[in-house]
């Protein structure tokens, strides 16, 4: 194993982000388990050292024992500024669903459980299909598009809104508010600009505490009603604000969207420059379409890493990480390593076992959304086959730029052209 001094790796490069494979490989052969320098934070890479972490709660809980710490707020006292901007000027958010352990992170998860139960994503899954094709036909007609802005962004968005009760009309607010929580985690912004994203968020706050308020006097049918007045037994009472007003960042409007978003655009960059697997794909959608949403995941792996603690001295891969670390766990990296699957930087779309990627995590923690995520990403690329006879890159117009995130992986944009579908 490569001593840390032999391994040049800085993942807080937004140039490394825009493209961090390489890196990660390095880390995977050299360094699986990576203190970054200058840091407490050690950066796991590799499919069974992640699944480890994920799956072993007790040396890797989610909590820490400096609880003031909050992933994503940079400094202890940067995390301090945060927590008094967010108490003056509104809630300060309690810890997230992500961000709890058993047994309190199993009694909540039953209340989202329930919230996200079989039943009402079936329900759900006809309005996905309606939402799709509509927004697809409304610029068909153009011959192109921003496939981000104008599908990747409203499909998932527009559904988790109407659940959450949300009116239509409010959803661009809402994204920009949902952009501010995304940007306050990234772990890259100067101390000032994160003050202002957690102002932004306040605006947020302030929007959802009437519909709070006004659900606990009036329930209805909604998804957030259900949040709002579910009694969690163990407790004794429902989420607080504090709680409300996490979930509705984190757990809903961010994790219900945002990394759905991030997928349906990486999957089209990926189909128009693997036109192989796009004239695969639509031969035989009702064969191909399953494997690909989840070769989609695996290789571009919307959400690139979470964050947990080490309990104790473990070793993973031969390396001590040490009591009290944060650790970094690279779901993207396991998601393309050569001990788990066989030539991992290509689309198979006969890949065997193409769900046992890390793309939606592992273990008590795993994704509550992944069944709403898979139809949405299900129906978005079944349209895209519909409709398209052919895409491609509009000239010109596309830098594929990454916005930068230490933890989440994000196309800004992406132009395309279209052939319709010759009918």
């Amino acid at each position: 194993m490569a001593s840390k001094s032999d391994v040049a790796v800085n993942l807080f490069d937004p140039g490394v982000q825009q493209c961090p494979y390489a890196a990660y490989k390095t880390l995977r052969d050299e360094a699986p388990a990576y203190n970054i320098p200058g840091t407490e934070i050690w950066v796991i890479t590799r499919y069974e050292d992640v699944r480890r972490v994920l799956t072993d709660a007790e040396a890797f809980p989610s909590t820490s024992k400096n609880t003031a710490f909050r992933a994503g707020d940079g400094t202890l006292e940067r995390a301090a500024k945060v927590a008094s901007r967010f108490a003056e000027k509104g809630w300060v958010p309690a810890p997230t669903l992500n961000g709890r352990d058993d047994p309190n992170h199993k009694q909540m998860r039953a209340m989202f459980n329930e919230a996200f139960k079989p039943s009402r994503i079936k329900e759900i899954d006809s309005k996905v299909e309606s939402l799709a094709y509509d927004l697809i036909d409304a610029f068909l007609p153009d011959g192109h598009c921003d496939w981000v802005s104008q599908f990747a962004v409203p499909l998932p968005l527009f559904i988790i809104g109407e659940q959450m009760g949300a009116p239509r009309e409010d959803m661009w607010q809402i994204k920009r508010w949902t952009d501010a929580f995304f940007q306050r985690i990234s772990f890259m912004l100067p101390e000032d600009q994160h003050l202002e994203m957690v102002d932004r968020e306040i605006e947020a706050q302030h929007y959802f505490q009437p519909i709070f308020e006004r659900l606990r006097k009036n329930p209805d049918e909604s998804l957030i009603s259900v949040l709002v007045n579910t009694v969690i037994p163990e407790w004794g009472r429902p989420l607080n604000d504090n709680e409300l007003h996490a979930e509705m960042m984190a757990d809903t409007f961010v994790g219900g969207s945002e990394t759905t978003t991030n997928a349906l655009a990486a999957g089209m960059k990926l189909l128009i420059e693997n036109k192989d697997i796009w004239h695969q794909l639509k031969s035989d959608p009702e064969r191909y379409m399953k494997t690909f949403v989840e070769e989609v995941v695996r290789l571009e792996s919307p959400v690139q890493s979470l964050m947990r603690f080490c309990a104790r001295d473990t070793e993973l891969s031969g390396i001590t990480i040490p009591d009290g670390a944060m650790v970094n766990v690279r779901f993207a990296a396991a998601n393309r390593d050569e001990r788990a699957f066989d030539n991992p930087d290509k689309i198979d779309l006969d890949r065997p076992k193409a769900g046992a990627h890390m793309g939606f995590g592992s273990g008590t923690h795993h994704c509550l959304g992944a069944p709403l995520a898979r139809r949405e990403l299900t129906w978005g690329f079944t349209a895209a086959v519909d409709r398209f006879e052919d895409m491609w890159f509009a000239e010109g117009k596309n830098d594929f730029a990454i916005r930068p995130h230490f933890l989440l992986r994000s196309l800004a944009e992406l132009h395309i052209e279209f052939e319709p579908k010759r009918r």
